[in-house]
Parts: structure tokens; C-alpha cells; sequence
């Protein structure tokens, strides 16, 4: 539920969104995204938190950090931290709670509206401060995947829920068509 005259903020943890909508079969656009919520209220910030691996050559998420940095998102980023676990497995480590946390606790006192992008229980703890500063609290995530992207307890603990895969028809990016086949040209002969 939202109000027209409500002051919004977004945030938007990156990785956790792109695995809930990876799960339910879908990209999102970020430009739609954004224009939902300017209709649903008075948009203040939206808050987009990623990590980056900084030594690859190409990291495949820096043209969106830089398309959402250039369209009206406010850019979190660090650098992620690569290790190798006790199998031997490279794995990346990114966390951005507590960066997420933190702006969210400063712009509490200048909104009436938090909209969370993440199922990730650790932020149970967080809306409930909001909750008693007297922001109103919704989380996007999905119970529609298996197992479910978002916490019982995070839902629980929300003002509202809201299942990614019923914005998917209004944040959904459209199917691309695959690459047509390329037939070869013959050289014009002189």
C-alpha cells in the first residue's frame, strides 16, 4: 500500500534482486523499475548496492553500475574480496548489509516510506528501527522460487510484501529475440 503524497526511498541490494529475479525467469529493468516507484509516490533516493570485482579485466555488471550512476541511482560500491574455500572453490564475498544499513538509518528521519529489495533475514533487525522512527517498511522479494528468495522472518517483520514476480509485468525487461541468423554477402565483383 502506497501513498501518493509519501516521501520514498529504495534500496536495492544488487546481487540478492538479480538472484530473485534469475529465479523466476525474468531480468529487470531498472528504468521501469524506477518509473513504478515515482508513480506510487515522491521518489527521494534509490539506493543500488553492489560489489565489484576490481581486478577482472571485464567485470559484465560495470556498464549497469554505470547506466543506473547515469539514470538517477545512487551508486554503493566496494570491492569484492575473492578467496578460496577448504574445497578449493574460488568464491567472491561481497557483502553490503551494513553499507545498506547505514544509509538507510541516515535517511530515515526524512521519509515516510522504505522499500527494501532483498530477502536476506539479516535486515529483520533493521526494519524494526525504522519501524519504531515511524517509517513505513515494504520488502520486494519472492516466496514464488524454490526454495523462496526472501526470509520468514523479514516478511513477517515488513509493513507490506511485495512478490517480485507480480511486478514483473510493470519492472520486467522484455524477452530479447534471439540474434537472427546472418546470411553472408557475396563480395560485388568489379
Amino acid at each position: 500500500m502506497f501513498y501518493k503524497d509519501e516521501r520514498l526511498a529504495l534500496f536495492i541490494d544488487g546481487s540478492n534482486l538479480y538472484a530473485a529475479a534469475k529465479s523466476l525467469g525474468f531480468d529487470i529493468d531498472y528504468k521501469l523499475l524506477r518509473q513504478e516507484f515515482v508513480r506510487r509516490g515522491k521518489l527521494l533516493r534509490a539506493f543500488y548496492y553492489t560489489a565489484l570485482l576490481e581486478n577482472d579485466e571485464y567485470s559484465p555488471i560495470r556498464p549497469l553500475v554505470d547506466w543506473l550512476h547515469y539514470n538517477g541511482f545512487n551508486m554503493r560500491t566496494k570491492p569484492a574480496k575473492e578467496y578460496t574455500d577448504s574445497q578449493g572453490r574460488r568464491k567472491v564475498k561481497g557483502n553490503m548489509d551494513i553499507e545498506l544499513t547505514v544509509d538507510a538509518m541516515e535517511l530515515a528521519d526524512h521519509v515516510d516510506h522504505v522499500v527494501l529489495f532483498s530477502g536476506d533475514g539479516d535486515f529483520r533487525p533493521l526494519i524494526e528501527s525504522l519501524q519504531r522512527k515511524g517509517v513505513r517498511v515494504s520488502v520486494v522479494s519472492t516466496i514464488r522460487s524454490q526454495p523462496p528468495m526472501i526470509a520468514d522472518e523479514l516478511r513477517r517483520q515488513a509493513d507490506n510484501f511485495i512478490e517480485l514476480d507480480e511486478l514483473r509485468d510493470v519492472i520486467g525487461r522484455p524477452p530479447r529475440d534471439p540474434m537472427p541468423e546472418r546470411q553472408p554477402v557475396a563480395a560485388e565483383q568489379d
